[in-house]
């Protein structure tokens, strides 16, 4: 594992690499405005896919190195996004553009202008808590990519039926993972049926095996 920082238009990121032996493709994998990089599930990704040929990136976003604690505006979460892209290619690999919550958005808006591979959204949050009205589909129809949901099936911030049909016609593609019992963290209740442990090996076999089929 290895850290460096990243200068983008919005101040300095970081970026934490956690590299695969042969990797074939490299995961960016941002957070939300929540929390950071220790979010369980960015954790597990980063530590089961290097066995899959993928680099794990797992990019802090300027305001969270600089200590703040609300995140901007959308617009300057995707500029600091936009800033770390040249050192992510660097390795001459694909990228796939990933991250959980509000780091789901960033990388389903900027996906195709920045030319990702893919697109990984966990927890993507398709509307504010008890606001399925204010729908944010549009963006995570919009990545132009191929898309991975991966969504915990109690998230308040959009339960997996609540996601819409993607439309072949209109260029929209998405498959959608369903983590039982999660809520936005992916965190179950103890009187689920699934351990912790379960849910977030759910997390990491479900997103190696849409890795494994991307071309």
């Amino acid at each position: 594992m290895t850290s460096e920082n990243a200068e983008t238009d919005a101040g300095p990121a970081r970026i934490t690499w956690h590299r695969a032996p042969k990797p074939r493709l490299v995961l960016a994998a941002g957070h939300g405005a929540g929390g950071g990089i220790e979010a369980r599930d960015l954790r597990a990704l980063a530590a089961a896919l290097p066995a899959h040929g993928v680099t794990v990136a797992l990019v802090e976003q300027p305001w969270r190195v600089a200590g703040k604690k609300l995140a901007p505006a959308p617009k300057t979460l995707d500029t600091g996004w936009r800033g770390i892209w040249p050192a992510l290619r660097a390795a001459g690999l694909p990228v796939i553009a990933g991250g959980r919550s509000a780091g789901a958005r960033v990388a389903c808006r900027t996906a195709a202008e920045l030319g990702a591979h893919a697109v990984l959204a966990l927890s993507f949050p398709l509307h504010p808590p008890g606001k399925p009205e204010k729908s944010r589909a549009e963006e995570l129809l919009g990545s132009g990519v191929p898309t991975l949901v991966v969504q915990g099936g109690n998230d308040p911030f959009g339960r997996p039926e609540e996601f819409p049909e993607a439309s072949a016609d209109a260029g929209e593609t998405y498959d959608l993972i369903e983590i039982p019992y999660g809520d936005h963290g992916f965190a179950v209740p103890k009187r689920a049926e699934i351990t912790q442990e379960r849910a977030l090996e759910l997390i990491t076999e479900g997103v190696a095996e849409w890795v494994g089929s991307l071309g």
